[in-house]
């Protein structure tokens, strides 16, 4: 049996790809990494940029959608929707064996209107109509303007995987975000499921960046340790939201917990072990969305162990020594989530362009 098998049926652990590409669906690969133990997908502009811009595969569809006068960005979303209805197709299975748990492949609204709730709002139930499926998550990003358009597809009984989660403060919120969606929605809620994006290699690249412009030997000494630390708290702060009476009376109505999913988990300085963001946030009810290269060493070399909550003091101590040595981290998260919000902005544009181009020269 496989390490990301062991990591479900041992430790509640679901591994999910953090890729999509329509070549994988077509020769048959995305069918055995699912054969191997992945349990979901997620994608976003990113992703989706790479895949169209560095293969050929989406080129005969793009033409064809382009050819009687469609715009390009309206040709992107049908190049998007036919990949994700695949992806749908091959996970339903684990969807339906584990009870709606599993299964699910995420798509992103369009990350222009991270800052604009009645925008990021209709974008959703757009992807709704279009992609009408149990297992699909829509994604919205943790901005201020993205809570009250999560809580209103909670509401709307729509499943949301909330992207761009930095601090814990967010965090708080988000989960906020979603428990009121739940309240606010009348009638059973099992059909309503969402996580939580924690992003962490990222936290870690642009801390250990403060903490070596510090340069005291305690900075210095905290380096690493800030992404891993803040997870374990996210944890903690999980496990205190989603128990007591205002839960216990949504669970009464068939309500899931909003699992904690640890994104960005390849490890961005080679100086850390391959692993790290996943073998120290291994928990129940939990997610990890998994690059293939960081799937692949996981699998060869993973270490199978309850590490989420193993210390959450000594996390909580962490945290409190990256301040004291300099670092804001509620800074930190500011500038991460605008770095991330630009990214998926100009990956976004750029796939654009890229796609007109094609259409332009097809030669």
């Amino acid at each position: 049996m496989s390490r990301l098998r062991d990591l479900a049926d041992q430790h509640g652990q679901s591994p999910w790809l953090d890729n999509l590409r329509r070549g994988w669906i077509t020769s048959g690969e995305l069918q055995a990494l699912i054969d191997r133990g992945v349990r979901g997908i997620t994608s976003n502009p990113s992703i989706f940029q790479k895949a169209m811009t560095e293969t050929d595969d989406y080129d005969e569809q793009l033409r064809e959608l382009t050819g009687g006068g469609g715009s390009i960005e309206d040709a992107y979303w049908d190049l998007v929707t036919r990949d994700i209805l695949d992806a749908l197709d091959l996970l339903r299975p684990i969807h339906d064996a584990t009870n709606g748990l599993d299964g699910f492949v995420s798509v992103e609204v369009d990350p222009s209107l991270a800052g604009d709730t009645e925008g990021t709002i209709e974008a959703a139930r757009e992807l709704r109509r279009r992609i009408d499926r149990p297992n699909l998550y829509i994604k919205i990003p943790a901005t201020p303007e993205g809570l009250p358009a999560i809580r209103t597809m909670i509401s709307e009984g729509c499943s949301v995987n909330v992207t761009l989660i930095f601090s814990l403060e967010r965090y708080v919120d988000v989960m906020e975000a979603y428990l009121s969606g739940l309240e606010a929605h009348e009638g059973d809620l099992s059909g309503i499921s969402s996580v939580a994006s924690f992003f962490i290699s990222r936290t870690d690249t642009e801390v250990d960046r403060r903490l070596d412009a510090i340069g005291s030997e305690d900075a210095l000494a905290l380096r690493g340790q800030a992404a891993v630390a803040q997870g374990q708290v996210a944890y903690e702060l999980f496990g205190r939201t989603f128990s007591g009476p205002r839960w216990d009376a949504l669970a009464a109505r068939g309500a899931r917990v909003q699992r904690p999913l640890w994104a960005s988990t390849s490890t961005k300085n080679p100086d850390y072990p391959d692993t790290l963001y996943v073998d120290t946030l291994i928990g129940p009810d939990t997610v990890n969305t998994l690059p293939e290269a960081t799937l692949e060493a996981f699998d060869e070399h993973g270490t199978l162990a309850r590490t989420v909550d193993a210390d959450p003091e000594g996390a909580r101590s962490t945290l409190a020594a990256v301040e004291a040595a300099g670092v804001d981290l509620g800074d930190v998260a500011d500038v991460l989530e605008a770095e991330g919000v630009s990214a998926f902005v100009k990956s976004f544009d750029e796939l654009l362009v890229t796609l007109g181009d094609k259409v332009d020269n097809p030669d």
